[in-house]
């Protein structure tokens, strides 16, 4: 049974947990929280128990407070704090890294529970320790990137999502990693109660249960990380938070696709690392096409191209005066993917659906079916029939 540090509760409650522990037990009071080191250095002594117990001595919001520097620094440690428990009350202690939360006349088989869900978490984190590395990754990190703005993006990073959220195999996170104009939320008609910079500090940063509570849920199954609401709180999130997130969602998610800022940016460059799958667009004019060459050498400089690259032209149009064989020229490799211009993406984009959530039949639409299922495998690709013809040819590597 664990061993208990338990500070501030009454003797009943203190009674209750010796019994159950077996004398296997830590009691302080709330004095003890203010000598030199805290909550922390009291574990430390105490030889890190696995449950610490703040009572009804301990005021709530310090409890919680308490609860999330636990969590953060001893993540195999079960904190329960003490209080009558609503449906409020649960939700604000799970997000600040309460496993539970015991009533003030809890008795011996509640008290027995609480240890005994402790003692299944620790096992839990250490056969996952001891699996990780071993473990055989079986997800894509699929990043959508390109060297400047307005080619599309976001609407590449929402179809390709929203279809392999409904293509059954796994379920598929999108992340907005445009930390300053991000637009993924609107693209997708969602109104996030969260965005990226929750989910990147507190309990959701190190506990995938509460992470999983800050993320926004579309109809079409899509988790979304949804971006900043404002640039500023974008800047104040560092690309060390936002590769712990990538790699906490890799593990819960088959699929985690991220839509990044224009450009190559650190935050774009730690999700390049952990990348499998690389979909580099541009728009069909020479700006961009010259800006997708000087990006993708960039990459290769650096080692940063994973090995599946799916190259990717946006709006294509005869009458721009390039043609493709211009472009695959320019660029030094050929297309996998074409898309043409089509008025089917502004309505989209206005109503905040996207074509691949309903059975469209235009171009585009074929065009993004084409790209999904380079994600698929090819049988699922024959059952589901959701290879359309492109209008062009797609290059294939």
């Amino acid at each position: 049974m664990s061993q208990v540090l338990i500070i501030g509760a009454d003797t009943a409650l203190e009674q209750q947990f010796a019994r159950a522990t077996d004398g296997d037990l830590v009691q302080l009071t709330v004095e003890h929280l203010d000598v030199h080191g805290g909550l922390l250095a009291r574990m430390e002594e105490a030889g890190f128990p696995n449950v610490v117990v703040l009572g009804s001595d301990v005021a709530l919001e310090r409890a919680l407070e308490l609860a999330q520097a636990v969590d953060l620094s001893r993540p195999a440690t079960s904190v329960v704090i003490v209080a009558r428990a609503d449906a409020d009350l649960w939700v604000t202690a799970m997000r600040a890294g309460v496993r539970d939360v015991l009533a003030p006349d809890a008795g011996l088989p509640e008290v027995t529970a609480v240890l005994e869900r402790a003692d299944e978490r620790a096992q839990t984190r250490l056969q996952a320790t001891l699996q990780e590395t071993s473990r055989v990754p079986d997800h894509r990190l699929i990043v959508v990137a390109s060297p400047k703005g307005g080619v599309g993006k976001t609407t590449v990073s929402t179809n390709l999502s929203v279809g392999l959220a409904q293509s059954g195999l796994g379920s598929t996170v999108l992340v907005d990693l445009d930390m300053q104009f991000g637009d993924v939320a609107s693209a997708l008609a969602l109104a996030p109660d969260y965005t990226l910079p929750d989910t990147v500090h507190g309990a959701a940063s190190t506990d995938p249960l509460v992470l999983k509570t800050f993320l926004s849920r579309h109809p079409s199954g899509l988790y979304v990380v949804a971006g900043s609401d404002s640039p500023a709180s974008g800047d104040a999130v560092s690309a060390e938070q936002v590769a712990r997130l990538l790699e906490t969602l890799s593990h819960e998610f088959r699929h985690v696709v991220v839509d990044t800022a224009p450009g190559l940016s650190d935050h774009t460059l730690v999700a390049l690392e952990r990348a499998t799958d690389l979909v580099l667009m541009s728009s069909m004019d020479v700006p961009g096409v010259r800006g997708l060459r000087k990006e993708l050498d960039v990459l290769r400089e650096l080692d940063l191209v994973p090995d599946q690259l799916h190259l990717l032209l946006n709006m294509s149009d005869p009458a721009g005066g390039l043609s493709l064989a211009d472009v695959e020229k320019a660029v030094g490799a050929p297309l996998d993917v074409v898309l043409p211009r089509n008025s089917a993406v502004t309505l989209s984009t206005n109503t905040g659906v996207p074509l691949l959530q309903e059975s469209n039949r235009d171009p585009v639409s074929r065009g993004l079916r084409q790209l999904l299922g380079r994600f698929l495998p090819a049988t699922e690709e024959r059952a589901t029939g959701l290879l359309g013809r492109l209008p062009f040819r797609a290059g294939s590597r």
